[in-house]
């Protein structure tokens, strides 16, 4: 099969950033996706993460099968990824009721989405999830982007976007979504909330003078 990929290693730029803001063309890849509102401290944002790992994994143990996807190789399992916004844009950031989501996890090369629904029917007979019915196979292209890697609580990101915010206007960048995405490169579960590590990134393009 080769060599195995790692994201770590083979797209340090995407997963890996310093902790001082840089920018970054993103290119178009693969997700599945999974939307919802709500507190992300709750249940059903624990159900969906879990319907996507779910999936994730019958992806890359799909090589045990006796139908192995062409083009396989392997690799490790992409972070989970959030793409925050809000539902109601006048309500304060506090309030957590009031978040929209897409958590997504980025899939190998050789997923097609006849291969996806394949996958799909397979993880809900093996580990039913009502949250597999929402799951959805796709591109994303973020394209021109300002990102940081954040060391802490989630409480505490306004920090790092403040130095976000202050480097784009420095560099002559304005950003063009209020949408932003999160890529979580520690498990929450098992690491207290200081040594989190976090990549923000948020959509940029160059200020015309």
């Amino acid at each position: 099969m080769g060599a195995k990929v790692d994201y770590k290693k083979d797209f340090k730029d995407l997963y890996l950033p310093p902790a001082k803001p840089v920018i970054i063309d993103v290119p178009p890849m693969s997700y599945i996706m999974i939307s919802g509102t709500g507190d992300p401290n709750g249940d059903e944002f624990g159900e969906a993460t879990q319907a996507l790992y779910s999936l994730s994994y019958a992806v890359k143990m799909s090589y045990k099968s006796s139908d192995v996807p062409a083009g396989y190789y392997e690799y490790t399992v992409f972070p989970l990824e959030g793409i925050w916004d809000l539902v109601d844009k006048s309500k304060p950031l506090s309030d957590k009721s009031n978040y929209a989501y897409t958590i997504v996890i980025r899939q190998p090369d050789f997923l097609t989405e006849e291969l996806f629904y394949r996958f799909l029917e397979q993880t809900k007979k093996k580990k039913p999830n009502p949250f597999l019915d929402k799951a959805v196979f796709g591109t994303i292209t973020d394209g021109l982007c300002c990102q940081i890697m954040h060391h802490g609580s989630y409480d505490n990101e306004h920090e790092s976007f403040k130095k976000m915010d202050k480097y784009c206007m420095e560099n002559g960048y304005i950003r063009t979504d209020l949408t932003h995405r999160e890529i979580y490169l520690s498990d929450p579960r098992k690491t207290e909330a200081s040594k989190l590590k976090t990549v923000l990134r948020y959509k940029i393009a160059k200020h015309k003078s």
